[in-house]
């Protein structure tokens, strides 16, 4: 019920029969006293309003280049990640819904799938798409500095230390977004230490006797087994609880088949637009190789097979001759005659897990991380083709 002041509650959060609303009270006036009141709801709840904010950032980064280029780290949008298919479409969908919460985003897939694509995504819609998104590749910084990379130094914390210390990417993150790229790579010294981070929302750079308070999100990313490395004592299981609330699976290019036509087109177009190159198509025998190779690489390989293709081509055709020579000896996997689409992904599978046995020399724990497939699945595909 409106105060006798008087005063308007223009897109004001109200509790309204027993939830959250968002809504406009407005006080109708008589003689200077309140005697009625007019109410609108524009969101039902708090939820709705999340939901529309997520749609309206996402329009807005389409806007972004032709208004002006805000530097917070972001290179990718939702725009970025191409592809028709339902994997993808719900994998976007999920993004909306999830960006503007805070919870921990783990990030999944095989190398190459686009994972950082997400996670650049998930912080342009969410409330702090105006700080900063800082990202750390866990697997490339020495066990031996991660903790100065990632919590920061005091002034003569150790030999060689910057004067004045250091800040590390907490700090440099505060109010923003932490990735956390490939984190299966990460120490399990070091896990402890992150772990107690994200707990307390506190860091102790290295040569301090204070705690300093943080505020980021964080998105952490892998192709490696969890589960797996937990199992084996390589990775904590309190940390993945703590990093997996909100888990995404990016699937690999060979379980989206559908999107290969769209994204070979969109490369040729990135790459020919770029060398000012014309490429009027793609014969047809080519076509069905990139179609029915398996992309052990994902989106990566794609794009540079694509690129090189361009590069060799002479003429306004990709032909045959202008694919890497790898892919030049796939042209009798494309002898499908009259076969079904599932005993093609069968027999594509096989040969690439007869490939990487081979080139691996029979190492399965290599294997599995190549693949990046569990133990449990790759012994399984190995019963299924005969490969044991």
């Amino acid at each position: 019920m409106l105060q006798r002041q008087a005063r308007e509650e223009l897109a004001d959060l109200q509790y309204i029969k027993g939830s959250y609303m968002i809504a406009n009270r407005v006080p109708i006036m008589k003689n200077g006293e309140v005697v009625a009141a007019f109410g609108t709801v524009f969101f039902r709840d708090t939820q709705e309003w999340m939901k529309m904010d997520s749609h309206v950032k996402s329009l807005l980064t389409r806007m972004q280049p032709y208004i002006q280029k805000i530097d917070s780290g972001v290179k990718y949008t939702l725009d970025d990640i191409l592809g028709e298919s339902q994997l993808v479409v719900s994998l976007k969908e999920k993004v909306k819904m999830v960006s503007n919460s805070d919870v921990s985003i783990l990030i999944r897939g095989e190398s190459g799938t686009g994972k950082e694509l997400f996670a650049h995504s998930i912080h342009q819609l969410s409330n702090r798409s105006q700080k900063p998104f800082i990202k750390v590749n866990c697997g490339a910084i020495p066990e031996n500095l991660l903790e100065s990379e990632l919590f920061g130094y005091e002034e003569g914390a150790f030999t060689g230390a910057k004067k004045g210390g250091k800040k590390g990417k907490f700090q440099l993150a505060s109010g923003g977004t932490l990735f956390l790229d490939e984190i299966g790579d990460m120490p399990l010294s070091m896990q402890v230490k992150l772990l107690r981070a994200l707990q307390d929302g506190e860091i102790e750079p290295i040569g301090s006797t204070k705690s300093i308070s943080v505020d980021v999100r964080i998105i952490a990313a892998t192709n490696r087994p969890l589960e797996n490395m937990i199992e084996e004592k390589r990775f904590r299981e309190d940390l993945f609880y703590r990093i997996n609330v909100v888990p995404f699976n990016i699937p690999p290019l060979r379980e989206r088949a559908e999107d290969l036509k769209l994204l070979i087109a969109y490369f040729i177009d990135k790459v020919t637009n770029r060398l000012g190159k014309r490429i009027a198509g793609i014969e047809k025998t080519v076509m069905g190789i990139l179609m029915s190779y398996s992309w052990p690489g994902n989106i990566r390989e794609l794009e540079n097979v694509i690129e090189a293709a361009v590069h060799l081509t002479k003429g306004e055709q990709i032909t045959l001759n202008s694919l890497p020579d790898y892919l030049q000896t796939q042209t009798a996997m494309y002898r499908f005659n009259n076969k079904k689409l599932k005993d093609i992904m069968e027999e594509t599978e096989k040969w690439v897990l007869r490939q990487s046995l081979e080139e691996n020399n029979d190492d399965k724990v290599q294997v599995c991380r190549e693949l990046g497939i569990s133990r449990s699945t790759l012994y399984e595909k190995l019963h299924k083709y005969g490969l044991l």
